[in-house]
């Protein structure tokens, strides 16, 4: 009798297990991390939607859109959260992309009108060296340095994507000069931004390709005011990171719904800690202490994401000449 009670109970379980829907997140390795916001993030999402969120770390950003592509329709995806305004464009090209319903006031530096991506961060580009260290104030004068950068891939990673964009920007037609003076500057390119950030940090060069807001990291969550980043003065480029529904979705309600809780309280008052970004909706709380630390750049930099996606083979083509010779 025991035994029919305990197996009677098991199946329910089971039952009730698998009607559970499933929702598929994918994102950034870094935002499924320990210290990343995946974690907070899941917990707060399933106590209010009876559901598994699955948080899936697909490499650094722009490796996001070439899985997508890879997998097209048939996707186990339902969300995407990682892409930003450099890859906007090529990822509504693919029109594997439905509109996404967010409603929100966003507290972003630039208007904000895209009915199929919407954004949960943003930050500066910056290089983040050493308080102590003198650096360069630009890209000449680092190019005409010793310091030793480190970089990301620009085909795989988002702030790789960036720094091309950012120089592109800055400079327009000099660009193919700047990165000339770059490339004996740059000790290695790595996928990601974590490999990057990591050698930087175990002492492999001297500043590393990341945001204005590394630094506070360092300060508030190990209370270590030794890293700074670099203010250049032609200005820093904007990264605007936003998710998307996928069309091929078999959760679409349950996606939209998670899509509106990323811009809500839960979701944002966690980024500026876990993701070490500026939240695009500020919680009530505001930004925490350290953040008024921060640099603030002196020009911001923004290509619209069809200018980005015009530039962007002629950028790489640039960048790969440069690094190989």
């Amino acid at each position: 009798m025991k035994y029919s009670v305990f197996a009677a109970a098991l199946l329910s379980a089971t039952a009730a297990y698998a009607d559970t829907p499933e929702l598929t997140v994918y994102t950034y390795d870094s935002f499924v991390s320990d210290w990343g916001p995946g974690p907070l993030v899941e917990e707060a999402f399933e106590a209010q939607c009876g559901c598994d969120l699955k948080l899936v770390g697909a490499g650094d950003g722009a490796a996001l859109l070439a899985r997508i592509k890879l997998e097209g329709a048939r996707s186990d995806a339902d969300v995407v959260l990682g892409l930003d305004t450099n890859l906007t464009a090529a990822a509504k090209d693919t029109g594997l992309f439905a509109e996404h319903g967010v409603s929100a006031e966003y507290d972003l530096p630039v208007a904000w009108d895209d009915a199929i991506f919407a954004p949960y961060d943003w930050g500066y580009f910056a290089f983040v060296h050493n308080a102590d260290a003198t650096v360069p104030t630009n890209f000449k004068a680092l190019g005409a340095s010793d310091m030793k950068i480190v970089i990301q891939d620009p085909r795989s990673s988002t702030p790789g994507l960036g720094l091309l964009m950012w120089v592109k920007a800055a400079y327009g037609d000099e660009a193919p000069a700047i990165w000339a003076d770059l490339a004996d500057n740059v000790v290695t390119v790595t996928k990601g931004w974590s490999e990057a950030y990591g050698l930087f940090l175990d002492g492999e060069a001297d500043m590393a390709l990341s945001y204005t807001t590394s630094p506070a990291y360092h300060l508030i969550a190990e209370e270590d005011a030794s890293k700074a980043a670099a203010a250049f003065d032609e200005g820093h480029y904007m990264q605007v990171e936003v998710a998307g529904v996928l069309a091929g979705s078999d959760q679409p309600e349950l996606a939209r719904d998670f899509m509106q809780f990323m811009v809500g309280e839960e979701f944002q008052s966690v980024i500026p800690t876990t993701n070490w970004m500026y939240p695009s909706v500020t919680p009530a709380g505001g930004l925490p202490a350290g953040f008024e630390t921060l640099i603030t750049p002196a020009k911001s930099l923004l290509l619209s994401a069809e200018d980005a996606a015009a530039l962007r083979d002629g950028a790489l083509d640039e960048w790969l000449d440069a690094l190989s010779q």
